[in-house]
């Protein structure tokens, strides 16, 4: 499963430049059809788990390859990464929390939620939390939740309290992140096994239904 894609990305790790990438167009050709292929029986199996996603089509939700340069002071072109994005409204761009799943050979994740939403939304997130917080916690704290996404990724938080909410909270780190995402890492041994990924896509994805549905419900009562 993902083999060519795999090893396309695996290469272009090593070959990061236009003049290689131009060479192999068939061999990235080859890999995007096989990951596109994949999307579509990956979006089957999320629509199972959470048909607010509808039946998207894949090219729309699937991240380009194209690096924008532009501010970056890593100016190699292309990301050594396959993505995809699964929400409401169909689109990667989504604003909605939704499933991503991120093909990078040594990084293999499964991942979801909102990733650096907008200050209303982000707001209005911490204020559900605030007052909804035995509903949120009986959610992060489920034995599927615990058990497969562990915690929200922490890898961008406040130092202090957000504005307009009490520093002494009992729960105030629950506030205090800039993206409300969840994650977890999977062996390329189940990436390369068709019936052993999905079982993993079902599982993971099932366990982070409730946290989206929680975050969605916010979004749209916004909206």
């Amino acid at each position: 499963m993902l083999n060519l894609s795999i090893s396309f990305l695996s290469q272009l790790k090593e070959n990061n430049y236009k003049e290689w990438f131009q060479e192999n167009k068939n061999l990235y050709d080859e890999a995007k059809k096989e990951f596109e292929d994949f999307v579509h029986l990956l979006i089957k199996e999320v629509y199972a788990i959470d048909n607010e996603i509808g039946y998207p089509e894949p090219k729309n939700c699937i991240f380009r390859i194209f690096r924008d340069v532009r501010f970056s002071k890593d100016k190699t072109p292309y990301k050594t990464n396959f993505g995809v994005y699964l929400a409401r409204g169909g689109s990667r761009k989504s604003e909605y929390a939704g499933y991503y799943f991120h093909l990078e050979p040594g990084n293999y994740m499964l991942a979801g939620g909102i990733w650096m939403p907008q200050p209303d939304i982000l707001k209005a997130v911490r204020s559900e939390i605030y007052h909804n917080t035995d509903e949120f916690l009986k959610i992060i704290y489920s034995e599927s939740f615990k058990k497969n996404l562990k915690s929200i990724d922490n890898d961008s938080i406040l130092k202090t309290a957000p504005k307009d909410f009490p520093k002494d909270w009992e729960h105030i780190n629950l506030l205090k992140y800039k993206s409300y995402t969840v994650s977890k890492p999977v062996a390329e041994e189940v990436i390369i096994s068709k019936n052993d990924l999905f079982k993993e896509i079902n599982e993971v994805y099932s366990a982070m239904h409730p946290y989206n549905a929680f975050l969605n419900k916010v979004i749209e009562d916004l909206r």
